[in-house]
């Protein structure tokens, strides 16, 4: 029958349907909703002091890769090797954020948001990964957490977003050696010395889980290896250390109050069906899944199946190492964008299976970003659960789109409207239900570098030319500007 239709068919149904819609008779008095009932429009509020941010990382927006005295990083020399980068693009100027980081403090504070999440460069700070600090390096952070507290925002510091320096890289081997976990730790209690009495909040090491393995196991990012499973987990563990070094650093050298946890793309487990069986699947299989990094971090030990799963591979590391790894944390970031495994139980070991994406599965405009907006309800509730966590920070979503200019100069960013939209729904259902997120970071306050695609993918709530660097507004702005004054999510 819908064969004999065309598109066109369907356009005039449409059509005919809205006008016999617009002349239809007023509903009746007993066609109203009753007198007394809850409003169903009415928008799904977020728990009083609930943070709303935006984030940004150093390398991807600051530009300014040789001036002051930075180093080289890792990305610097990675994004200049030939074929790594889809546009031929690097990071060297960016979004000049280094030199325009007043503007852009205005643009986070246009969007009424009162919390702001930026990284520091450690090559700037430390452009040999150790030994002698660069304070003119340490100077640009001062500026720009002045500036943010100035115009009201609060800042959220990250002090690892993949921009290891090549100096630790060339003479260490990277996160190979125990010695950049040394290094780390005598970084982060540099910087938290430093700006603690400003900044109250530490993210240690941004997306171990991405990373490690797309940098060291998969020679897709930076530095571009291809290490065996032994090597690989290893360098797991040891960014896992320098998480534990950083927040022991920081507990001794930064201001009392000063809160730290890791910021981690968790591997997203979903029960594919909403049943007792299944939801106790997904969490089995959330547990055993980021056994390798957040696991360690909150049980201080590697569980079983994460050790029978390595066997041999499996990390060498000291009960003094799981000590230090297992150091308190006062919040833990989770970086939500898409579901990675849908869940169902199973009689055969491990209790639980992992199901087959079918190809016909919704996506953004990152064909990785898959759309599953239940995604940021189900992780941090079964992440709380099993770790017993009491605040959640989501400290990355958000979606690229293709975010073209239309003639009128703007940007109608519908789709990524509509992702905010039913993924902020999913996330007031977790708060409302009792699951502690404390805060929700918007990913990304502007278009940037965005890695091994270059300037190709979009992710911002402001269009970035990147010739003239200037900053557009998307329609994106006024959608979070209203959910964020609100402190709520329209429904």
């Amino acid at each position: 029958m819908f064969g004999k239709f065309s598109r066109r068919h369907f356009a005039k149904l449409a059509g005919f349907s809205a006008l016999g819609m617009a002349a239809a008779p007023p509903a009746k008095a007993a066609d109203a909703e009753p007198k007394g009932a809850p409003d169903r429009y009415a928008p799904a509020s977020f728990p009083d002091g609930f943070v709303w941010g935006t984030a940004t990382s150093a390398y991807q927006i600051e530009g300014a890769v040789d001036e002051d005295g930075r180093g080289r990083s890792i990305w610097d020399t990675f994004s200049h090797t030939p074929g790594r980068i889809e546009d031929h693009s690097n990071g060297d100027r960016a979004n000049e954020h280094y030199h325009r980081y007043k503007e852009d403090v205005r643009l986070i504070k246009d969007l009424g948001v009162k919390a702001y999440r930026f990284s520091i460069a450690w090559p700037r700070v430390f452009p040999d990964g150790s030994g002698a600090p660069n304070p003119k390096g340490l100077d640009f952070y001062n500026r720009l957490v002045d500036e943010l507290l100035a115009n009201g925002i609060e800042p959220y510091a990250t002090l690892y977003h993949w921009d290891l320096p090549q100096a630790l890289q060339d003479r260490l081997g990277g996160w190979q050696s125990s010695d950049t976990s040394k290094a780390f730790g005598d970084y982060a209690g540099y910087v938290a010395e430093r700006l603690s009495d400003r900044v109250r909040n530490f993210f240690t090491v941004n997306e171990a889980g991405r990373f490690v393995n797309f940098g060291y196991g998969w020679n897709i990012d930076a530095p571009g290896l291809s290490l065996p499973p032994p090597q690989l987990n290893q360098v797991r563990h040891h960014v896992a250390l320098a998480h534990g070094l950083a927040v022991q650093a920081i507990r001794a050298k930064a201001r009392a109050g000063t809160k730290v946890g890791p910021a981690e793309n968790i591997a997203a487990c979903l029960p594919a069906i909403n049943t007792p069986e299944n939801i106790r699947a997904a969490e089995m299989a959330t547990r055993e899944l980021n056994a390798g990094f957040l696991g360690v971090i909150l049980e201080g030990k590697y569980t079983d199946g994460f050790l029978e799963y390595a066997g041999a591979a499996a990390p060498k590391f000291t009960a003094d190492e799981l000590k230090i790894i297992s150091s308190p944390n006062d919040f833990i970031g989770l970086n939500i964008y898409a579901p990675q495994f849908y869940i169902v139980a199973s009689d055969k070991k491990p209790g639980w299976a992992v199901l087959p994406f079918p190809a016909s599965f919704p996506h953004m405009n990152s064909e990785w970003l898959r759309i599953g907006p239940e995604t940021i309800y189900w992780v941090p509730r079964l992440a709380a659960k099993i770790w017993n966590i009491d605040t959640i920070y989501i400290s990355e979503n958000g979606t690229s789109s293709e975010d073209k200019l239309t003639a009128d100069a703007k940007v109608y960013d519908l789709d990524r409207i509509m992702y905010l939209r039913n993924y902020l729904t999913q996330l007031q259902r977790a708060t409302a239900e009792g699951v502690p997120v404390r805060g929700y970071f918007l990913w990304s306050l502007m278009d940037n570098f965005e890695w091994i695609f270059g300037y190709n993918k979009r992710f911002g709530l402001y269009r970035v030319d990147f010739e003239t660097q200037a900053r557009v507004p998307k329609l994106s702005v006024a959608f979070y500007r209203d959910v964020v004054a609100r402190n709520a999510i329209g429904v």
